[in-house]
């Protein structure tokens, strides 16, 4: 695992954790080292700071979000629902704000890991929906021959609408498969993607064809 903390207490303090529940940790103490480590060292997981020196920990999210599918979560003073919203748009899988307890972050970390584990063997299958395709194994959408580049969660919300078209899925089901409720307990997490892939995949958004809001429920999508 990679910790990216520009505090040398705090990332030791983590470092230690780790150790101690049985996890190899690397440290680095700015953005761009956490860019540069993860490109070179692949970790399973990301412990990302958001104040750091260089590159800050939400431009790290969002460059590495681009580039692999790789566990990622935040760790911040911050702690307004826009700043947490914010982090889960650019890639974030989990949102832990300081001071917090290192039960608490451990527990998180071990979901994180198997919620990643689940994804590799749950549906392999490739769903063709409504003009595009949802490719679990790649984490690709497309549209024809266009690559629609999709956060985790879209891309989480998305393949399970996909994998069941027609069904109606409450945001808590949603939050259930994708995230977890537990960690996330608020309706605009899965709000949020669904406005961000009506953008993306909707030819007008305003008047979604495909991914449909039934109201007082959830969503849908509809080919």
């Amino acid at each position: 695992m990679l910790i990216a903390e520009d505090d040398p207490r705090q990332a030791e303090g983590v470092r230690r954790y780790l150790v101690a529940e049985g996890y190899e940790a690397l440290v680095v103490p700015d953005g761009r080292a956490a860019i540069d480590t993860v490109r070179r060292e692949r970790p399973d997981l990301l412990i990302l700071d958001v104040m750091m020196p260089k590159v800050d920990g939400l431009d790290v999210c969002r460059v590495l979000r681009a580039e692999y599918d790789l566990p990622i979560l935040v760790l911040t003073a911050r702690s307004s629902e826009e700043d947490l919203l914010l982090g889960l748009d650019l890639g974030a899988d989990d949102y832990l704000t300081k001071p917090y307890s290192p039960r608490e972050l451990m527990a998180r970390v071990r979901t994180l890991l198997r919620r990643t584990s689940r994804a590799v063997t749950v549906d392999h299958r490739v769903h063709a929906v409504a003009g595009f395709v949802v490719d679990p194994v790649r984490r690709e959408v497309r549209r024809g021959d266009t690559v629609v580049v999709c956060t985790r969660g879209e891309f989480e919300v998305l393949a399970t609408l996909a994998a069941e078209p027609g069904r109606v899925f409450t945001r808590r089901q949603l939050l259930q498969r994708t995230r977890g409720w537990e960690s996330y307990p608020t309706d605009r997490t899965i709000d949020m993607h669904v406005l961000n892939l009506r953008r993306k995949l909707e030819s007008d958004p305003a008047r979604p064809r495909h991914l449909i809001t039934v109201y007082g429920v959830g969503y849908k999508l509809s080919p």
